[in-house]
């Protein structure tokens, strides 16, 4: 049995360490020997029993299983499933340790394995002395052996906050919670102590890299509420004190605190709680202009809403039945139908025998929906098309299953069909827009013609879990995240 044990002072916080070294997919950013790595089946990177297949840049492929991860210990195991090195029983566990004083992190990395008799030197040189301890060179430089620094100069009366940081675009597993500087505000900005944050799928977008919104590293999302806590020259709407809601680039909401443009940052009602704010925020003004501006939605009209259980959904419904439609949800189980009917859905249809566009027709009595507002996208296009009357209108607003691809505009002349794609952003461009949509947001919540959800709260330093939630379709209303201390 051949064991091999590592250890190092990092001059970095252990929650950065461990943000960086979780990634369990993460090894080709940092270790030399590896040329390429992926998750099979395209699994996160955190999942237990998730298995990376990697090639060695001398050319041997490895696959390694995740066997055990704990955020709470800061540590994770795994072991090897396969090899073209020939090892066994190999095994290897990696752990963190706060040090307190410099606010520092142990780090002990150690395995063991069997090599074949007669090859034990040789397997010890290739791996322990040879791919370990580059790969423990390289870890060092990624993670850092200086003190923590900003990675640009801080500026006279910058505040240190903490925020999620997309390190580069891809699965959730690339953000991390690490802290930032939050300047202090200059002409026309606003800097915000920020107390309830949204999450919205524009965000996975942004993460992702399908929006072109952040260059990595940055700071993602799109939606906050908190309190002004000091105001840049020439900003005349907002002082110190006022509590505020913005849902608007450019992204960077995922912050205990922040310095942005204040143009697009609005007061809130005294009777709006800030938790409401940022979870009706961006989903109501969505809804506003959906209802009103891309589609004016009348009375009698049959409105067929897609994911009506999650946070423009369940919005969606409300609206849509207090303005004196017929509201058809479509969704995908029955605790998410179950929702869709309490938020005021009449019907509900769902994936079985009967397609989606044969139970619209059997609601409608043949004729089909007038409008339909699809946020899935890739996997419902089709059939959403097939559920519309003649001269009927498709608000294709998301794509949550994925982008809806090229489509041949010609064949919704079968049916006279018009189709729109908004932008979120070209009906939030000017504050007039934004208090326009916002006041009839919160006229509608005064009324009772909608009201706030929220689903799920999450503390801001699992930001990663809350998008693999959103991902999986395991939401339902709104998602807020917290920063620590506004619990």
């Amino acid at each position: 049995m051949i064991r091999v044990d590592e250890s190092a002072i990092i001059d970095r916080p252990v929650d950065q360490v461990w943000a960086l070294l979780r990634d369990f997919n993460g090894h080709d950013r940092w270790h030399p020997a590896v040329r390429e790595s992926r998750m099979q089946g395209g699994a996160p990177s955190d999942r237990i029993g998730g298995v990376r297949d990697f090639r060695l840049a001398s050319g041997e492929r490895v696959s390694e299983r995740l066997i055990r991860m704990s955020d709470r210990t800061r540590s994770f195991t795994y072991t090897i499933t396969r090899s073209d090195v020939p090892l066994s029983d190999y095994v290897a566990h990696v752990e963190l340790k706060p040090v307190t004083e410099g606010n520092r992190t142990f780090w002990r990395w150690h395995s063991k394995f069997n090599a074949p008799r007669g090859r034990e030197a040789e397997m010890r040189a290739l791996v322990a002395d040879g791919v370990y301890r580059a790969g423990f060179e390289g870890a060092r430089a990624f993670l850092g052996t200086a003190p923590s620094r900003p990675e640009t100069p801080v500026q006279e009366g910058a505040i240190r906050a903490k925020a999620i940081v997309a390190r580069r675009h891809g699965g959730p597993d690339v953000l991390a919670y690490e802290d930032v500087p939050a300047p202090r505000p200059g002409p026309g900005e606003v800097r915000i102590r920020q107390t309830a944050i949204g999450v919205n799928y524009i965000d996975v977008y942004t993460r992702t890299g399908y929006f072109n919104l952040i260059q990595p590293p940055a700071v993602p999302g799109m939606e906050a509420a908190g309190v002004v806590t000091e105001t840049g020259r020439g900003v005349e709407h907002l002082t110190e004190g006022d509590r505020i809601v913005y849902a608007c680039a450019p992204p960077g909401a995922y912050a205990s605190l922040r310095t942005m443009p204040a143009d697009l940052v609005v007061p809130l009602p005294r009777d709006i709680d800030d938790r409401t704010a940022a979870a009706m925020a961006l989903k109501g003004i969505t809804a506003y202009f959906l209802l009103n501006k891309v589609h004016r939605l009348e009375r009698g009209e049959t409105a067929l809403i897609f994911a009506p259980a999650g946070g423009v959904g369940r919005i969606l419904v409300q609206w849509a039945r207090a303005m004196g439609a017929t509201v058809i949800g479509a969704t995908s189980s029955p605790d998410k139908a179950r929702a869709a009917r309490e938020a005021g859905a009449h019907h509900v249809v769902m994936p079985g025998a009967r397609s989606l566009e044969d139970q619209v027709r059997a609601l409608t009595d043949g004729r089909g929906a007038d409008v339909a507002f699809d946020a899935v996208g890739r996997d419902t296009f089709d059939h959403t098309v097939a559920a519309l009357k003649p001269t009927g209108h498709l608000v294709s607003f998301g794509q949550a299953s994925g982008d809806i691809g090229m489509r041949n505009v010609s064949a919704f002349a079968g049916n006279s069909l018009t189709l729109s794609r908004p932008n979120y952003g070209h009906y939030t461009d000017t504050r007039a827009k934004v208090t326009e949509a916002l006041d009839a947001v919160w006229a509608a919540l005064a009324s009772g013609a909608i009201s706030a959800h929220v689903g799920q709260t999450f503390p801001l330093a699992r930001a990663a879990e809350a998008h693999r939630a959103l991902e999986d379709r395991q939401t339902q209303g709104s998602t807020l995240l917290i920063p620590e201390g506004t619990e």
